[in-house]
């Protein structure tokens, strides 16, 4: 169900968090956005979407990036993620499509990346294919920690700027 800008700004807090928590599970970035209300425009929305979460620590970074499915991982989308899932799905369709070998590279890189930052990988993936994706983990598995944190709070950045775009509609 979409929302109307004039439904977020009017909508109890309760309500509204639980659909914010779905475009970004960075607690303190719900709180805030319910806390600004209200939004002039769409682009106001956005903007502050964007300013808040540059604005949280790599811990509030981190708590979003629990709120994903890894790259790749059907089943999670299927049962942890279930409030998420059919964002996340469609965000990551370009595995549907991807052969055994590259899926379970990206099942092998996924998990040495988490062993190494403590978080999951995180790309948008939306757009791009499974092969794209193993690409881009295995570039960044290299990275140093302040590097890589940086990249994947970006990245979760434009996942959230997606997933509000897709809740107004």
């Amino acid at each position: 169900m979409g929302w109307s800008l004039s439904g977020i700004n009017q909508a109890s807090g309760e309500e509204l968090k639980h659909e914010l928590i779905n475009c970004c599970g960075s607690h303190k970035w719900v709180q805030s956005m319910i806390d600004e209300r209200p939004y002039f425009d769409t682009e106001h929305l956005l903007f502050n979407a964007q300013n808040i979460w540059s604005q949280l620590t790599p811990e509030d970074w981190k708590e979003a990036f629990d709120h994903h499915p890894q790259i790749g991982d059907l089943n999670s989308l299927k049962q942890k993620f279930a409030s998420t899932a059919r964002w996340a799905a469609n965000e990551q369709k370009g595995t549907l499509q991807s052969d055994e070998e590259t899926l379970i590279q990206l099942a092998d890189f996924n998990q040495q990346y988490l062993d190494k930052f403590g978080y999951i990988f995180i790309i948008c993936a939306t757009g791009k294919s499974a092969e794209e994706m193993l690409q881009a983990l295995k570039s960044r598995i290299n990275n140093e920690e302040d590097q890589e944190i940086t990249i994947a709070a970006a990245e979760q950045a434009q996942i959230t700027q997606l997933r509000l775009q897709k809740l107004l509609i």
